[in-house]
């Protein structure tokens, strides 16, 4: 029933992965991307870049790739408070979550991923949510996104399915699903053409890829990279 997918596309490592995934299993697929504001607005840059090597490595995959979708939120760095839309240090709160969250973004991206995708008719919304090694953000959850996507078929009066291939694993393992899905190619890819880092550095290269090195996102891909690498070299 389900054969035509539209991804929440960043331009970071987890959605690229979650692209590829999509690619692995659908029919049709397009993305969508939101500017919001965001202090690693750089990411925006990333996204066409890997699309369009994606499409060159890959032409099986090429061929179902369909319009890519980007909404411009400015509404949403006006309402936050956060240090991901301004330029601020990246601390703890009294609730325990970081200051990197902005509240509502993953609703509101889901909201509107859903608009679209009705117009469309795509019946299957991918998203690179986490709840493994991510930073605690409620809106990653699980539980949430198994309510969005009552809310969201109840509401369009369709059936609408919620697909989060991350959500169980750790970013090593991030690493492992890219490399069955495409091979060292696609490890590459996604290693030299996503942007994770919460500071927008994509100047400073690593063995992980680009990135300031210390924000939370850099050091959750160095980490989940290292231990990929780690279990590659013990398998040999």
């Amino acid at each position: 029933m389900h054969t035509r997918a539209l991804v929440l596309y960043s331009g970071g490592q987890d959605s690229a992965t979650c692209l590829a995934w999509a690619l692995n299993r659908f029919e049709h697929v397009e993305t969508i991307g939101f500017d919001y504001g965001q202090r690693h607005r750089v990411e925006l840059d990333c996204r066409p870049a890997l699309v369009s090597k994606l499409r060159d490595a890959f032409p099986y995959w090429g061929h179902k790739l369909g319009d890519d979708h980007l909404l411009n939120l400015p509404v949403l760095a006006e309402i936050s408070d956060t240090a991901l839309t301004q330029d601020r240090e990246i601390t703890f709160k009294s609730n325990g979550l970081p200051s990197t969250f902005v509240p509502g973004r993953n609703i509101l991206f889901f909201t509107l991923a859903a608009a679209v995708a009705y117009r469309r008719n795509l019946t299957v919304l991918v998203g690179g949510m986490c709840e493994t090694d991510f930073s605690g953000y409620p809106d990653c959850r699980d539980d949430t996104l198994k309510s969005m996507q009552v809310t969201l078929g109840l509401g369009l009066n369709e059936r609408i399915v919620i697909e989060t291939p991350l959500m169980w694993i750790d970013k090593a393992r991030t690493w492992q699903m890219a490399e069955r899905l495409g091979g060292r190619a696609l490890v590459e890819l996604i290693r030299t053409e996503s942007h994770s880092c919460y500071l927008g550095d994509h100047t400073t290269d690593h063995d992980w890829g680009y990135g300031c090195g210390t924000c939370p996102a850099c050091e959750l891909r160095a980490m989940g990279w290292h231990h990929y690498v780690d279990k590659q070299t013990a398998a040999q």
